[in-house]
């Protein structure tokens, strides 16, 4: 499961020139679970940048640390603290990229998953909303996963799932069908997403320096000759 993003530097209001920025983005080259985090949802047709915490908890969650960060594509619509979110309250989370570890004979070596071409990815996510006071509120997400494609799976079996820009609206749209949604969640194309090995810096979440994105090696990628 992925624990780890990178935002920075992403050029959101070219992605998407009628964004509305409720709360500036939250840019981090490492950034954690349990942290706030901002996501875009459609709201009264609007596409809306506003901050949220990562760890879905709905309102009967008694134990913050149980908040998931991730949740499996396969159980959105058999498990409880996913289905309704699922059906009605989904966002996507803008990220520059984020890391995954491969395990090694002695350690696991981290990596960072980008677009080929750097671009920003919208990652698909659920949300809920608990109520403090009656008019107070903390809204939370999950980031949905799927299994890895055969281009990265050697280096984790699961990936966060990537909404193209073109099915944003519907999937943020809370009357698509489920048939719809699904059809989303599948894994990214093998040409979209290349990964490079960084350092281990990144292992500890305390650590935000621009270093933790810095490449050791070559990035891997998808070739056309690979097709053949």
């Amino acid at each position: 499961m992925t624990g780890r993003l990178h935002v920075q530097n992403l050029p959101l209001t070219r992605l998407l020139p009628t964004l509305d920025l409720q709360d500036p983005l939250i840019e981090s080259p490492n950034l954690a679970p349990r942290r706030p985090i901002s996501a875009i949802r459609l709201e009264q047709g609007q596409y809306r940048l506003s901050s949220v915490f990562w760890g879905l908890t709905p309102p009967w969650l008694e134990v913050l640390d149980h908040a998931p960060h991730c949740a499996r594509s396969e159980t959105l619509e058999s498990r409880t603290m996913f289905r309704d979110a699922f059906v009605a309250r989904r966002c996507v989370i803008p990220v520059s990229g984020f890391y995954v570890w491969k395990t090694q004979p002695r350690s696991k070596q981290p990596f960072l998953v980008t677009q080929v071409s750097r671009a920003p990815l919208l990652l698909g996510a659920l949300w809920c909303r608990y109520h403090t006071t009656l008019t107070a509120f903390t809204d939370s997400t999950a980031l949905i996963t799927v299994p890895a494609n055969i281009l990265l799976s050697p280096l984790t079996d699961r990936l966060p799932v990537v909404i193209p820009n073109h099915a944003l609206s519907t999937w943020l749209n809370p009357d698509t069908d489920t048939e719809t949604l699904n059809s989303l969640l599948a894994p990214a194309p093998l040409e979209l997403l290349g990964a490079f090995p960084v350092s281990k810096y990144v292992n500890n979440p305390a650590y935000q320096s621009s270093a933790c994105a810095h490449p050791t090696g070559s990035m891997l990628r998808w070739a056309v000759s690979q097709e053949l």
